[in-house]
């Protein structure tokens, strides 16, 4: 078997995963920013516990030499000051408005949610306006005017330590603060969703860096994340006789049918469509937000929030905390809060 198709199984086993996981535990973000400010903190500590465990697995397996994260798209020697922030605030804003992150929509689209098709769709056609499209030249130009040089890549460069040793002095009292809530610890579904889906972005990395090495034709360092793979899963849906499928499409494809089989299993399948035109348009309008704001940001929730953080990137810092930011600000928002009202069930 050849290396590419090596990493492309990989690539489907991690999505399955994610997806069962995902759909038996309900791993998500935007649930974790609204049930906290409710007093529920337990599903913001099982993303916290999956970035920890993220960080220790990544930086560990670098520290081992299996890969280098400078190769990944993280690590860059500037940032724009301007469009990576913002496009945190947008995916954040967005993915309150539409109910759920990419990512999530994949998983209730496996369960039958047919809302999320809308998100999906409308989430890629974002994505690929502001990679290609008509807004790439405008989102080029914002990035070149307001880019600045960082003088250190990432943290570990920042306080001159080894990765592996920032990774255990930030990883480990993360992990001692998620299980120090008596109710988290009491929840075995979200304490062992976040290690699991902390332990598939080390494994996206080994698949695509490892797997995926080649002198002559090597796969692109990468790991999860799901704003460009759910556009390019739409095109290569499209145009997969002119395309090559990549491990970010065949992530998509394993997530949407390892939420399906759990979903079946779990007797959880049920068909959920749209109450009405004005919660429709709130989750087409906050897709095309995530979309934008997810290229601008170079990821989302998953891809800078866990995958991006575990190389310790500063940029993935920033957008990390302008996602929270845009969350928190559209699950406070008016429109936000009616849709959640409304549409509340679609988180489970």
């Amino acid at each position: 078997m050849s290396h590419i198709a090596l990493t492309l199984w990989a690539g489907v086993v991690i999505g399955l995963l994610f997806g069962a996981v995902g759909q038996a535990s309900g791993f998500c973000l935007l649930r974790g920013v609204a049930n906290s400010a409710k007093g529920d903190s337990r599903k913001l500590r099982a993303f916290m516990l999956a970035m920890a465990t993220a960080l220790l697995g990544t930086q560990w397996l670098a520290a081992m030499g299996y890969f280098s994260l400078s190769n990944s798209l993280y690590i860059t020697p500037s940032f724009s000051w301007l469009a990576l922030p913002l496009g945190g605030l947008l995916f954040g804003y967005g993915m309150a408005l539409a109910n759920g992150c990419g990512a999530r929509s994949l998983v209730l689209l496996g369960s039958g949610n047919l809302r999320s098709v809308v998100v999906v769709m409308f989430l890629g056609i974002g994505a690929y306006i502001a990679l290609s499209g008509v807004l790439a030249p405008g989102r080029i130009y914002l990035e070149q005017a307001t880019s600045i040089p960082l003088t250190t890549q990432d943290i570990a460069g920042l306080v001159a330590l080894p990765g592996w040793a920032v990774a255990s002095l930030l990883g480990l009292p993360i992990a001692a603060w998620a299980f120090s809530s008596a109710d988290f610890r009491a929840s075995p579904r979200d304490w062992v969703s976040g290690l699991i889906v902390g332990s598939l972005i080390p494994a996206g990395w080994y698949a695509t860096g490892v797997l995926g090495f080649d002198d002559f034709e090597p796969v692109r360092l990468a790991s999860l994340t799901f704003v460009a793979p759910i556009g390019a899963s739409l095109q290569y849906v499209m145009l997969s006789t002119g395309t090559r499928l990549s491990f970010g499409v065949a992530v998509v494809g394993g997530i949407i049918l390892g939420a399906l089989i759990t979903a079946l299993i779990r007797r959880d399948f049920h068909w959920q469509g749209f109450q009405g035109p004005g919660q429709m348009a709130r989750s087409m309008v906050g897709a095309l937000m995530m979309g934008i704001g997810g290229v601008l940001a170079l990821g989302c929730s998953i891809g800078q929030g866990i995958t991006g953080m575990s190389t310790l990137a500063l940029p993935s810092l920033i957008a990390l905390l302008c996602i929270l930011l845009g969350a928190y600000l559209g699950v406070k928002g008016p429109l936000a809060l009616s849709h959640m009202a409304s549409n509340h069930r679609s988180l489970h």
